[in-house]
């Protein structure tokens, strides 16, 4: 199988179910922002974390392959002549977002308490979370646009929003564990 098609020369690209759709459609945006998303969360992965953070990030990666597939299939070919879904792999459920919140309250147990907006930085790693964090709000801002469009699974949203505030504390426990500076954000006085 080649890598490149050709198909998409001149600016179109199919969807699951065979339409085609222009590259700049809100459901490319959508399911192309979630890739950009994992590819992040590779990175972070990559760095020298704990591996309990670096397993819980493979189960996301996972989970985000599914969210990617879930957008690129357009309402009206979820399912098949034959009756059967299209998308032959588990859906997004409620326990993965439930896995999102433990983890986030497990880290939080850990952490003094947040008074303070901070700053983005601090150490790479951290940085790389916080990226994380901006993109993953990004494709759920363009998951919720493309719902208003045409009927998206709410949990993928619902996901996507838990995941960013994951990736929030993830920043914070990676500062904390690093011993990196947090850096409280304090507006100056006019």
């Amino acid at each position: 199988m080649k890598v490149y098609t050709k198909t998409g020369d001149k600016g179109t690209t199919a969807l699951f179910g065979g339409d085609r759709v222009p590259k700049h459609h809100i459901r490319i945006e959508s399911y192309g922002t979630v890739d950009e998303l994992n590819s992040h969360i590779g990175l972070i992965r990559d760095q020298e974390i704990n591996t309990h953070y670096k397993d819980i990030l493979i189960r996301i990666q996972d989970r985000l392959f599914t969210v990617g597939a879930i957008l690129a299939t357009p309402p009206e070919k979820e399912i098949l002549k034959n009756g059967k879904p299209r998308l032959n792999i588990p859906k997004i459920i409620e326990g993965d977002i439930q896995l999102l919140e433990n983890e986030i309250d497990d880290m939080e147990n850990a952490l003094p308490p947040m008074t303070h907006f901070v700053l983005p930085g601090g150490h790479t790693t951290v940085s790389y979370c916080h990226i994380a964090r901006c993109v993953c709000r990004r494709a759920e801002r363009l998951s919720v646009h493309l719902n208003e469009l045409e009927p998206t699974d709410e949990l993928v949203i619902k996901y996507l929003n838990r995941l960013s505030d994951y990736l929030f504390v993830l920043a914070r426990k990676l500062s904390y564990d690093l011993k990196a500076d947090e850096v409280k954000w304090i507006p100056e006085k006019q």
